[in-house]
């Protein structure tokens, strides 16, 4: 999502991490080294990974002062960022359409929002193979990027550019898969098996994510697909009803934005 920087002209003042723990630190220092000037607050809801957080993400003395610093913080001021950066939270959220609208609330006016989420192509040979053994779903059907666009629009969002990879990784064995599984994220299916598994039912899991899953080399493969997103945050307009009314410095500044380029004064 870094590299997908280099298409946003606006430098931002300053910027907001949305959960950086979740997102990969390293993913913070990437932006950081673009953006050097620009102070952000790591937004970490949760006590443990704000303080985390606050200890990983501390700039040692010598670049304090040639670099912006960070705080952390349990949620962002409205209003106030400039960019709001956010791996890997969006397909996280019970109700992602409120956490759409609590980053609008975050941008300034002319803000843009990046993100990455995990796709519908993610983990199909897990889901596969849970339901041919006629288990319930191994995890949650995961948005197309289609739909994360319609929903930044209702958002308040505009100008949502949408696209997608696929990346495969490997394991050695089914305990490390499943290891790094859990850090990606909970199942919130709907219809997951609502109690706790035994040990029998653990021990053919393995057997057959070792089954199903082993390539040539006898490593474990999963493919993701990856989405990415990013979008801005533009100027309110007011409500058209059958009576509105309109201030005149409103008026103007709807007038100087609408103005096409060499077009009459």
């Amino acid at each position: 999502m870094a590299e997908r920087l280099e298409w946003i002209r606006l430098r931002p003042e300053s910027w907001v991490d949305w959960r950086p723990v979740w997102g990969g630190l390293e993913a913070h220092a990437l932006v950081h080294a673009r953006y050097p000037q620009a102070p952000c607050t790591a937004v970490e809801p949760d006590p443990a990974q704000a303080s985390y957080a606050a200890t990983r993400l501390r700039r040692p003395w010598w670049r304090r002062w040639s670099e912006a610093g960070v705080s952390v913080a349990a949620d962002a001021p409205d209003g106030t960022a400039r960019m709001l950066w956010a791996n890997m939270a969006l397909h996280t959220a019970a109700d992602p359409q409120a956490l759409m609208a609590r980053w609008h609330r975050a941008l300034a006016v002319d803000g843009f929002l990046m993100f990455s989420s995990l796709g519908p192509d993610s983990l199909r040979a897990l889901r596969r193979l849970y339901a041919d053994l006629g288990w319930p779903p191994a995890g949650p059907e995961f948005t197309d990027m289609h739909d994360w666009g319609d929903m930044l629009v209702q958002a308040g969002f505009a100008e949502p550019v949408m696209d997608m990879e696929r990346v495969t990784l490997t394991w050695t064995t089914p305990e490390a898969l499943l290891e790094e599984l859990r850090t990606l994220g909970a199942n919130l299916h709907p219809g997951r098996f609502p109690a706790c598994r035994g040990r029998l039912w653990r021990e053919r899991l393995l057997a057959t994510l070792r089954e199903r899953l082993a390539g040539p080399d006898g490593r474990l493969a999963l493919e993701f697909e990856i989405v990415y997103g990013h979008a801005l945050r533009p100027a309110a307009r007011p409500r058209v009803l059958p009576e509105s009314a309109v201030s005149l410095q409103e008026m103007r500044q709807l007038l100087r934005a609408e103005r096409p380029e060499g077009g009459m004064r």
